[in-house]
């Protein structure tokens, strides 16, 4: 059913400041979306709105028809756990953990952490540090701890993969090691929502939202 955006808007801020204006959209599911525009315009702001990790002033956005604006924290908590994975500019590896204990996280906290082990597994191996599922994050090097925190984000094999400039801190080498991964997640299926400013990572995407002050403006 994919997502469902009508009119939303969004205020920050004492006094308060418009970051988005009457934003609407429909994200197919499968789809493989870039939000683009310059530092300012709002698409780090849109993204954490379509993930429901915050939450409009105004208008609605449903889910697999859902209106994630309507739900209560609990559920809205159980339905993101189970159905969307984060990827982040940096990795937010837990230090004290090793690479494979990190994986694990969201299916520790949805009780399924036995269950999604073999996929974790399979997951270190298909991301080139199976041998390494036993390190600490700090003894990994950048790009294996973003791939870890990939991992992490599609251990629970969601729907939905939203990534904030998941390249943003890695060289070029292993920046389009990640790309090449998110691009191989979204061929199985999952849908990818990628906010980034790099035009060649913006244009492997099918569908570009480019933003300008706020609005969706064409690209």
């Amino acid at each position: 059913m994919g997502l469902v955006v009508q009119h939303v808007g969004k205020v920050l801020g004492d006094p308060p400041s418009r970051v988005l204006t009457d934003i609407s959209l429909n994200i197919e599911d499968g789809s493989y979306v870039a939000l683009t525009g310059r530092s300012g315009s709002g698409k780090s702001t849109l993204l954490y709105l379509l993930s429901s990790l915050d939450m409009p002033s105004e208008g609605n956005i449903l889910i697999d028809g859902q209106d994630v604006t309507r739900m209560s924290e609990r559920s809205l908590n159980q339905f993101r756990n189970e159905n969307m994975g984060f990827v982040f500019q940096f990795h937010y590896l837990i230090a004290e953990l090793t690479a494979l204990e990190n994986i694990l996280l969201p299916a520790r906290k949805a009780k399924r952490e036995l269950e999604r082990r073999s996929h974790a597994e399979f997951l270190l191996n298909k991301f080139g540090i199976g041998d390494k599922f036993n390190r600490l994050p700090r003894q990994l090097s950048g790009g294996e701890q973003q791939r870890v925190a990939i991992a992490r984000a599609l251990v629970m094999e969601p729907r939905y993969l939203f990534a904030d400039e998941p390249t943003g801190s890695l060289d070029s080498v292993n920046g389009e090691t990640v790309m090449d991964i998110i691009r191989e997640v979204n061929q199985l299926g999952t849908t990818v929502i990628l906010v980034t400013h790099e035009r060649d990572f913006a244009k492997q995407a099918r569908q570009q939202i480019h933003l300008a002050d706020g609005k969706i403006v064409p690209v």
